[in-house]
């Protein structure tokens, strides 16, 4: 079944992808990203995988196919993503990972459902996920991993909502940022400017398009800041915590760095956030007061 192992990684023979995606049909089709599609591979009864195709050629994509499978092959967490193998076949190459049966964190949100099945508590719990992921590469990892392609479509949801950071062809360690990793450092508004370009030549190219360019105004006003929420829950969470997320979104997209939070100082600030059963330290012991309460009928 397979040809042979890179640290936890199998290499996959290509005859085995193409049966288990029935020749990579239309109808296996699990998503599309801007590196290539995602299929839905069925090895047998029992294991089912996630392949990606990688559509692009040229040295850059040969670097980012090995650094995804150099660091997903060493990296073991439960909120990243687990790389199964992967697959080199002429010019086309291939990634195998895990099932992730709720798709992308993109996908929930903007495609079909309109984020309908994610409720606020769901919502807070990925962004603990999220942050315990980054938690791992930041502070136990040696030397630390800066993964620089952080986004929704990066973010990868399991079977429970349950929330994984996939696609670590960008990723560096910290310190090794310089200007030959201008072309690899991911996307613009997601990634700190200090990993993409000077910061003064970071905002004057990027002024109108950048988050929280945008969004600190309602992110900084209580009066504003419901406005901002998804319509699906706007009236569904507690608003003294949805000031506190907002208080810590401001402090992470702060222009300078050392003003930053530490990536732990966010988990501990969100999980409160979290219901003990989805793993935080939340105990829901009443309904929580909407945002927009139902008038007085005496």
């Amino acid at each position: 079944m397979m040809a042979g192992k890179k640290g936890s990684a199998s290499v996959f023979e290509y005859q085995l992808l193409e049966a288990a995606t029935n020749k990579f049909q239309e109808s296996n089709i699990l998503g599309e990203g801007g590196s290539g599609r995602v299929y839905k591979a069925q090895f047998d009864e029992k294991f089912l995988a996630a392949v990606k195709r990688l559509d692009g050629t040229g040295q850059d994509a040969e670097r980012e196919f090995e650094n995804e499978v150099d660091w997903l092959s060493k990296i073991r967490h439960q909120n990243i993503v687990s790389l199964l193998g992967y697959c080199i076949h002429g010019e086309t190459r291939f990634l195998v990972y895990e099932m992730m049966h709720n798709g992308s964190l993109e996908t929930q949100l903007h495609g079909p459902s309109n984020g309908s099945a994610l409720t606020w508590h769901l919502r807070m719990k990925i962004a603990v996920d999220v942050a315990r992921g980054l938690e791992y590469l930041h502070e136990h990892c040696n030397p630390p991993v800066i993964h620089r392609d952080l986004k929704s479509p990066n973010i990868l949801l399991d079977s429970s909502f349950s929330a994984k950071l996939s696609d670590f062809g960008l990723a560096i360690t910290a310190g090794t940022q310089n200007k030959n990793n201008i072309k690899l450092s991911g996307t613009l508004g997601y990634v700190a400017p200090e990993y993409l370009l000077d910061a003064s030549e970071f905002w004057e190219l990027n002024t109108s398009h950048h988050f929280d360019m945008q969004a600190m105004p309602q992110l900084t006003d209580r009066s504003k800041l419901p406005n901002i929420v998804d319509p699906v829950i706007r009236n569904t969470m507690d608003l003294k915590h949805l000031y506190q997320v907002a208080a810590v979104a401001v402090l992470c997209v702060q222009p300078e760095p050392s003003y930053r939070p530490l990536i732990t100082d966010v988990l501990h600030s969100l999980i409160p956030l979290v219901p003990v059963e989805l793993g935080g330290s939340l105990r829901v012991t009443e309904p929580v007061n909407p945002v927009c309460p139902e008038p007085s009928r005496h």
